[in-house]
């Protein structure tokens, strides 16, 4: 027995169905809460003429990324793009440049009171001061994601976490491997990514969101995704609309997974709803959680 990303034990098979990509989500793209999203799509704020298709594609969520994925000497424009997207009814999160980088407050001050601004993501964050700033900024109701970047951060990540405004944590690996030297083997990102982990479920976050996987093979893709569950988060970064789907799949809940739970909780119910012995809230507790994550999702059990 194995076990799956939501606690409870699946058989090899299960987890050979998930690891082959051997069933699909095969549905209408749905409408999954920022505290669960899967799939962050990052957009590049230079070029406007792809917002429409990214927030109709099947990620959880939409970054328009006016940090990284534009030149400096284009950032004005590009932010102009972003604020007349949104203000034109398009809704989104937007990735801000860092505070200590000479566009931080140009980015908040063009982005204070637009309604259809979903939350931001403030690159290179390093401390809870830098959280806590940004979001009084934007008038405190504005969630903000920290994307973690640096030894500093993930040092500082248990901080992060309890900042005020805070949301969700996230990674960002390629900053990391440069600011640190490590390589991208799955044994040496493991650190990183459990600090954030550990950082989320000490200050109260949802699960963190991974760093994204270069690149346009799926297979690759579906490994590195599966490598993301394992460690206990619940999101990831994507640089294409075709990796969303992907994603979406290998963070849900498996058909198996929901057969589970809901003949469990139908069991716990027939029995009226009996404690029998020490595994039975542990049980109960995963299976309420791939049971909603199922209802959120859109998966069905299998037959």
């Amino acid at each position: 027995m194995t076990g799956d990303p939501y606690g409870t034990a699946v058989s090899s098979r299960q987890t050979t169905e998930q690891a082959a990509g051997s069933w699909h989500l095969n549905l209408p793209p749905v409408s999954v809460a920022a505290d669960i999203a899967r799939s962050w799509l990052l957009v590049p704020a230079s070029r406007p003429e792809t917002f429409d298709s990214a927030a109709r594609s099947r990620a959880d969520a939409i970054i328009l990324d006016i940090e990284d994925a534009v030149d400096p000497k284009n950032k004005p424009e590009a932010r102009t793009h972003v604020v007349d997207w949104l203000k034109q009814g398009g809704k989104a999160w937007v990735r801000i440049n860092d505070v200590t980088s000479p566009f931080w407050a140009d980015d908040l001050e063009a982005l204070s009171g637009i309604d259809n601004l979903l939350g931001v993501m403030l690159a290179k964050t390093e401390s809870a001061d830098q959280v806590s700033e940004t979001s009084a900024r934007l008038g405190g109701s504005v969630p903000v994601v920290a994307l973690v970047e640096s030894a500093l951060g993930i040092e500082e990540a248990t901080s992060i976490a309890r900042a005020k405004g805070v949301f969700r944590l996230a990674f960002g690996s390629g900053d990391f491997r440069r600011d640190t030297g490590m390589s991208a083997d799955h044994e040496a990102m493991a650190y990183p990514r459990a600090r954030l982990v550990v950082a989320s479920r000490v200050g109260g976050l949802p699960g963190p969101i991974d760093g994204p996987t270069v690149g346009s093979s799926l297979p690759v893709l579906r490994e590195h995704s599966a490598v993301t569950v394992s460690m206990g988060m619940t999101g990831k970064i994507c640089l294409a609309p075709e990796q969303t789907h992907v994603v979406n799949e290998v963070i849900s809940p498996t058909p198996s997974d929901v057969a589970w739970a809901l003949d469990f909780l139908a069991d716990f119910e027939a029995r009226g709803r009996v404690i029998r012995d020490g595994s039975d809230l542990p049980r109960l507790g995963r299976a309420q959680k791939i049971e909603s994550l199922a209802r959120s999702f859109g998966v069905q059990p299998s037959m």
